[in-house]
């Protein structure tokens, strides 16, 4: 089932052209990586603070219960990049839109948020128009 599921993201990733691939912490990672890896193109780590050893963007954002933060490294994407998105997960869609702000603020554009698992009764897809997002399973 993973294969597959890493599959149909790469293929989606490959229809947007996209030049990188991020993955959220941390099942993003486990989805990411392996597209990035079949696409030869660079993985980049969207992580919770204080884990990434290089200077670093930041963009701290809403949850239901109170507030988070997720940093990148500032050259990890620029002007010209044609970014996807990867988790594994879109519920309330907060961290997908702080991880877009991040790419967004490095001058990239965001081609899609790619996710193996919708709840769409959580309406999390809403807060990322006018960007595109796919995913595989939808509840």
């Amino acid at each position: 089932a993973l294969e597959i599921a890493i599959d149909a993201l790469a293929v989606l990733a490959r229809a947007y052209g996209a030049t990188k691939v991020v993955g959220i912490e941390s099942r993003g990672f486990i989805l990411g990586t392996p597209v990035a890896l079949g696409l030869g193109l660079p993985f980049i780590p969207v992580r919770k603070p204080g884990k990434l050893p290089y200077e670093k963007a930041r963009v701290e954002y809403e949850l239901e219960y109170g507030t988070d933060a997720l940093e990148m490294h500032v050259d990890a994407v620029g002007p010209g990049d044609c970014v996807v998105v990867i988790d594994d997960l879109l519920a309330t869609g907060g961290t997908a839109q702080a991880a877009c702000a991040l790419i967004e603020g490095q001058g990239a554009e965001v081609a899609a948020v790619l996710v193996m698992i919708e709840l769409t009764g959580l309406n999390g897809a809403a807060k990322l128009v006018p960007r595109e997002v796919h995913s595989l399973i939808r509840y």
